[in-house]
């Protein structure tokens, strides 16, 4: 873009400040004002702030929302026979090299008041393994077990794309081949204040926000991955955000179901706490299945009972996912179709003369649950919270790191006691994903053991 191209833009948009601004700018530094602009696509960002603009006064569409179809924990034989029946598909699509894994992994964690990229919080009980260690270590173990490759991708973001990357090879990719570990960067839209300026912070960066965890499908498709994943034939794509230690990554059964079904998005649930617990609901909207939520839905969704006095609409999203790299393809390719949604922040940022300023903005951001009403086919699993989803988003209290380690613990210990292990009332149990994945395989491998004389017990 040259000069003249440039001030054309910023004028096609009404942002004669930024126009002032460059104008202002030693030459020297202009050309760095122009590569800062071009990362953005500023005509999407414009055409979404129109389009919220616009919506503010529209009326919205009328949502016909009902129970989802759900395959619930199984509660008799027969619907026993169909899991095992999922697991022996989905083993066959690791086995076949039909899997890679997406870990979304942007996300800072600051609220956890910790100073890096999240993935690198330490969270197991014991022995302090961080968030990324514990899934690349599943992933590993799957491998040997099944005797194949099964490709890690990451997204991370502008924020912590470098000392993400760092830390893996600090860690030599935990055991992983550094060729099956791959990084990719989520996109970023400028944020714009509601009469439809851009700003720019006081080191000259503009204000500007990830797009959202929807945007790692997006990121997979401009970075090459999606077509280098399907030309090496992978077929399944297992999806979760970096923030849940206790994710069953490519679990074999989920993936059976999702192959069984002819899926292209699948999704895991669990049974809502109570009717105020904060997390998406998945529900069947308009004749598709959706995930709404919970700020979106409505008090009088969140709170209705069935007929029993149950929870009704009780599926709580977990962000765990398998979508067919085909439907990626098909919605990525032509132009990305999820939607946008929006939301008001305030940020910093510098004025025209030089002054430190608080404005309140917009920033668009797409979610990935989005793609669901575009599959021809959907597959929603239900799983045991406690032994699935255990989110760690904040310091202190609910879903936080103190509240993860005990599911952890409960879960390993849970596990030893299936196996017919007898160990203290009071241990805490860290088991390491290289040892056993899951309760058969500790009843494989030391079934009946009984662990004396001390509390804390590591596997290893």
């Amino acid at each position: 873009m040259t000069e003249q191209e440039l001030l054309h833009v910023l004028q096609q948009y009404g942002q004669d400040h930024l126009a002032d601004h460059y104008h202002a700018l030693p030459s020297h530094h202009k050309h760095d004002f122009l590569r800062k602009i071009l990362q953005f696509d500023i005509h999407l960002a414009f055409g979404l702030y129109k389009e919220f603009h616009s919506k503010k006064c529209a009326v919205e569409m009328e949502r016909v929302i009902e129970p989802p179809q759900v395959i619930t924990i199984p509660k008799n034989g027969q619907e026993r026979e169909k899991i095992e029946e999922a697991f022996t598909a989905g083993e066959s699509l690791i086995k076949q090299q039909k899997v890679a894994v997406l870990i979304v992994a942007g996300g800072q964690g600051s609220r956890l008041g910790y100073e890096g990229p999240k993935g690198t919080f330490p969270i197991s009980p014991l022995k302090g393994k961080t968030l990324f260690q514990l899934f690349a270590e599943q992933i590993l173990a799957l491998s040997r077990r099944y005797g194949t490759v099964i490709p890690l991708l990451i997204m991370t973001s502008q924020e912590n794309n470098k000392d993400t990357i760092d830390f893996f090879h600090t860690h030599d990719f935990f055991g992983l081949s550094p060729m099956n570990v791959h990084f990719f960067q989520q996109g970023m839209l400028p944020t714009i204040t509601p009469d439809g300026k851009l700003l720019i912070k006081d080191d000259g960066n503009f204000v500007a926000n990830p797009d959202g965890h929807g945007g790692s499908l997006k990121a997979l498709h401009d970075s090459g991955l999606l077509g280098k994943l399907t030309q090496e034939g992978y077929e399944e794509l297992f999806y979760c955000q970096v923030d849940n230690p206790l994710v069953k990554i490519a679990d074999p059964v989920f993936l059976g179901l999702h192959s069984i079904k002819g899926a292209d998005a699948s999704t895991k649930v669990v049974r809502r706490k109570d009717i105020s617990e904060k997390v998406g609901l998945y529900v069947y909207m308009n004749g598709r299945d959706a995930v709404v939520e919970y700020s979106d839905i409505g008090a009088d969704y969140m709170s209705a009972l069935d007929e029993d006095g149950d929870i009704l609409y009780w599926a709580g999203n977990t962000a765990i996912h398998v979508f067919s790299l085909a439907f990626i393809r098909r919605i990525t390719s032509h132009g990305f179709v999820l939607p946008y949604h929006c939301a008001q922040k305030v940020v910093e940022y510098t004025d025209h003369t030089g002054r430190s300023c608080v404005a309140d903005v917009w920033k668009f951001e797409a979610f990935v649950f989005d793609a669901i009403p575009f599959a021809g086919k959907t597959c929603c699993m239900e799983v045991l919270r406690e032994e699935e989803f255990a989110p760690v988003k904040t310091k202190d209290g609910p879903d936080s790191p103190e509240t993860a380690q005990q599911a952890m613990i409960n879960l390993h210990k849970s596990w030893l006691q299936k196996a017919g292990i007898e160990i203290d009332p009071d241990a805490k149990i860290e088991i390491s994903p290289l040892f056993a994945l899951d309760a058969g395989e500790i009843q494989e491998k030391i079934g009946g053991k009984k662990f004396t004389g001390k509390k804390d017990i590591y596997i290893e």
